[in-house]
């Protein structure tokens, strides 16, 4: 089986478990994508990742990992979906302006 590419996405707070989480992806050979997401190859599943992943972070500060892969899309491994920041932003207004 190929190594298939994932990318990673975490929240883990700010007491979280980031050394834990950051040898994990050192060994697995992840590359930085940004501000708390990783990309990497792997031959595992994706409940194979999730269970390893789970096992370093099993606090109660309920962090939150995102894992995509081509394959199987996006998916919540630990945690879930959270109101987005955004919500609201793009509500427009009914009055023009106008006024005659």
């Amino acid at each position: 089986m190929a190594p298939q590419r994932y990318w990673v996405c975490f929240d883990l707070g700010l007491q979280g478990k980031y050394d834990e989480l950051y040898a994990w992806l050192d060994q697995n050979g992840a590359r930085e994508c940004g501000d708390s997401v990783a990309t990497f190859r792997s031959e595992k599943n994706r409940d194979t990742i999730k269970q390893e992943i789970s096992q370093l972070l099993n606090d109660k500060r309920e962090p939150r990992i995102y894992l995509i892969s081509l394959h199987e899309g996006g998916k919540f491994i630990i945690g879930r979906r959270k109101v987005a920041p955004w919500t609201g932003y793009a509500q427009t207004s009914m009055d023009s302006g106008d006024e005659k």
